[in-house]
């Protein structure tokens, strides 16, 4: 029996449907499991989730009497939402489970001692999770128990990740812990925080040295997809492969002058606010005061003159507009 088949006859109540909301809810639809969708009446998502032919009820309705509950809402409305709708209406024995392990692992939600509490996280956006189920593989998952009352949370958090395609590709056992750790430093040190400002000051680097704003785009924004894609399909080696012997030089000899130990030692100041609740605590102050900051550094980022720049040329990349015809990916070539 596939561990898929521990939810065969289970209701599982999908609560938000944004895209890893919607993605999670088709591909468990269509692995056969029973899915009803939580979300706030006649919302844009509302309307949505019906087009989509599901049964679509208020957050506190689509939990009553379901086995599995499926937490898929912007962290930060998390807390209220456990609070009013799934507390007083998730039943005795049933799961609970996030993609995300922020609030459990902070302490914003205390779940209940009679339910389980489990965790699958496909590493991949929600239209990825959809576009991989739907060629017949699926997009790795980590997954996870915090909680197990019923004696078979294992096996619910394998079957879900089943449900939504991740056991066709890899699934990797972690905790709570160390999930949402790494996922925040992950974010904040290299993904969008580091990429982000490495980008940018390497834009005021050559636009204050006189080079053309444009020029400067291209070289330190545009072309750095050339490089993720190349990381994300082969890592470092085929990086290494498709970028020039020169390139590959300066690599060399000039990266670890820009990423060098005094990078790595603010990386380890910024993990360890993430481990200590630092961060999780200025964030949750952050949101309950209306956000203030967070939207001005927003509009600084928006307003720099990269995004001015940038917003001009990706004007005339007919390939990035929504209506453009998806071309069929160019062979590879050396960059650099």
């Amino acid at each position: 029996m596939s561990s898929t088949n521990t939810l065969a006859s289970s209701r599982i109540a999908v609560l938000g449907y944004g895209s890893q909301g919607r993605a999670h809810a088709l591909n468990l639809r269509d692995s056969g499991l029973d899915v009803v969708i939580g979300l706030r009446p006649n919302g844009p998502t509302w309307h949505k989730a019906k087009a989509d032919g599901f049964n679509v009820a208020e957050p506190s309705e689509a939990v009553k009497g379901a086995d599995l509950v499926a937490v898929l809402t912007p962290d930060m409305v998390q807390p209220t939402l456990y609070k009013e709708a799934i507390e007083p209406n998730i039943k005795p024995g049933a799961a609970l489970l996030f993609a995300h392990g922020f609030n459990v692992h902070f302490k914003q939600i205390t779940p209940r001692a009679d339910i389980d509490v489990i965790l699958v996280a496909p590493k991949g956006p929600g239209a990825l999770v959809r576009s991989e189920y739907e060629r017949g593989r699926g997009v790795p998952c980590i997954w996870a128990v915090h909680q197990d009352v019923s004696g078979h949370a294992e096996a619910k958090t394998k079957g879900y990740a089943d449900g939504i395609g991740g056991g066709r590709a890899m699934i990797i056992k972690t905790d709570f812990k160390e999930e949402t750790e790494t996922d925040l430093f992950g974010e904040q040190a290299v993904l969008c925080g580091g990429a982000s400002e490495l980008v940018i000051k390497g834009f005021e680097t050559l636009v204050e040295a006189g080079y053309q704003p444009e020029i400067a785009y291209y070289e330190v924004m545009h072309e750095l997809k050339l490089i993720v894609d190349l990381f994300y399909e082969g890592g470092l080696a085929k990086m290494l492969q498709f970028v020039s012997e020169t390139a590959q030089y300066g690599d060399y000899v000039s990266g670890p002058r820009i990423v060098d130990a005094g990078t790595k030692a603010r990386m380890k100041e910024v993990l360890t606010d993430i481990q200590d609740g630092t961060f999780a605590r200025n964030w949750t102050a952050e949101y309950a005061a209306g956000l203030p900051n967070y939207k001005r550094l927003k509009q600084a980022d928006l307003d720099h003159p990269i995004e001015v720049v940038g917003a001009k040329l990706r004007a005339q990349m007919p390939w990035l507009q929504p209506s453009a015809a998806k071309a069929e990916a160019a062979p590879l070539k050396k960059v650099g």
